[in-house]
């Protein structure tokens, strides 16, 4: 399921961040709609603006989100259309959903217990990685994303993107995987210093923070994306049924956020890749890997 653009010219448009000379296919796997706004839109826009192939894939349509919905309408159906808006505007060539269903969460953030039969959650592992891996055959991917073993802030549908997404990579041999995740030395002071210029809800606690993600040390790839911050803010808000509302929404905490603060807060995505050495620092999804018993510092790319 889901729409496909035309796609790309296989030559580069001669971007000066381009480091490649032909062009490539990342695959970017997400558990729901918006997901791809937080984490990774702005790699999305990047590579999609130097002339690779950029594919958007959904576990799920996020229908057991939270949202304050007009009468008749369905939150699926309504996250769906947000995120061919979001992926349009970083440039996405296709958009796909696998289908599975929302596994939502409990009150205590755990898996739910009320969840729907074909939860993604509850999926066989082996036949939802084969399915990815079709699609990544299909498109020749050179590169796939997931998160983290905790799935970044540990919701049960984020921690079965990385089952999944792994084991696809490995039936389809797609050659990079990187975990698309946060590093949480820089968010926590980010977040300490916009709260000196914008009053936080008082539902909203920045030292969640403090157990999600990644730490500084397991960062193997920082992407610096300011180039391309408009295009992740438009994502984000593309994504209405997520920032609206009564309730405190963490995109519409966000999308507050002054723009100057929010290039700094979202100016880099982080992502690991686990098959480099420790304290590898590259600053492109396609840099190569450091040759063995190189430095792989900072200066590698």
């Amino acid at each position: 399921m889901g729409f496909a653009a035309p796609a790309p010219a296989r030559i580069l448009n001669g971007d000066p961040e381009t480091m490649d000379t032909v062009s490539r296919t990342a695959v970017f796997f997400h558990a729901h709609p918006d997901d791809e706004a937080l984490l990774t839109a702005g790699t999305m826009a990047m590579l999609a603006a130097q002339g690779h192939r950029v594919v958007l894939v959904v576990a799920t349509a996020g229908e057991r989100g939270q949202a304050d919905l007009a009468p008749g309408e369905e939150l699926g159906e309504a996250r769906m259309t947000e995120v061919y808006k979001s992926a349009a505007l970083l440039g996405c060539a296709r958009v796909v959903r696998l289908g599975y269903a929302d596994s939502g969460l409990s009150s205590a953030g755990g898996i739910a217990d009320d969840r729907p039969a074909n939860a993604f959650i509850d999926c066989d592992t082996e036949e939802a990685a084969q399915r990815l891996a079709g699609l990544l055959k299909e498109e020749s991917a050179d590169l796939l994303t997931i998160y983290d073993p905790a799935g970044g802030y540990g919701h049960p549908d984020h921690v079965q993107v990385h089952r999944v997404g792994r084991r696809a990579a490995e039936i389809a041999g797609t050659g990079i995987v990187l975990e698309a995740t946060v590093n949480r030395d820089p968010l926590l002071k980010a977040l300490r210093l916009a709260g000196r210029f914008y009053r936080f809800p008082p539902e909203f606690d920045p030292r969640t923070f403090e157990r999600a993600y990644s730490p500084d040390e397991l960062i193997t790839h920082r992407v610096n994306v300011r180039r391309h911050i408009r295009q992740k803010r438009a994502s984000m808000a593309a994504h209405a049924t997520q920032a609206t509302g009564a309730d405190v929404r963490t995109l519409g905490v966000f999308l507050k956020i002054p723009a100057p603060l929010y290039r700094l807060v979202f100016g880099t995505e982080w992502y690991v890749r686990r098959d480099l050495p420790l304290g590898t620092r590259l600053k492109h999804p396609f840099d190569p890997a450091p040759p063995p018993g190189t430095d792989p510092g900072p200066d590698q790319r």
